[in-house]
């Protein structure tokens, strides 16, 4: 192997990017001790459903499509390809393809490990 080690360093969206006609598909492409990265696809009218983490961050990075973002409390924001959206420890997130094509986000989360709070 490479000192550079490029073959994990450097990831191609399309080989990790992977779809499901029945849910959204999370495809984790990395993960240390302290953070993890993986590929959200969905189809339309596909959803992640509304959690929180307790001690982590939950970024994520809209690369395809249109979307609802649900932050909590019953509110709803519109989101597209270029939004990045940032929710620290304890705020809700969750969303669903509201969009006529698929939706792609990349999230990046940490500390690990992280854990699921579902919200209904």
């Amino acid at each position: 192997m490479s000192k550079t080690r490029m073959d994990e360093r450097l990831i191609k969206l399309d080989a990790v990017c992977n779809f499901c006609n029945h849910e959204g598909k999370k495809t984790i492409f990395y993960e240390t001790e302290k953070t993890a990265g993986a590929v959200w696809c969905l189809k339309p009218g596909q959803s992640v459903v509304n959690h929180s983490h307790t001690t982590s961050d939950d970024l994520w990075f809209v690369t395809k499509g249109t979307g609802t973002f649900f932050p909590g409390e019953g509110e709803e924001v519109q989101i597209s390809k270029g939004d990045i959206i940032v929710s620290l420890p304890g705020e809700q997130h969750g969303m669903k393809n509201t969009g006529d094509e698929d939706f792609v986000f990349i999230g990046l989360a940490g500390p690990q490990p992280m854990d699921l709070i579902v919200h209904e």
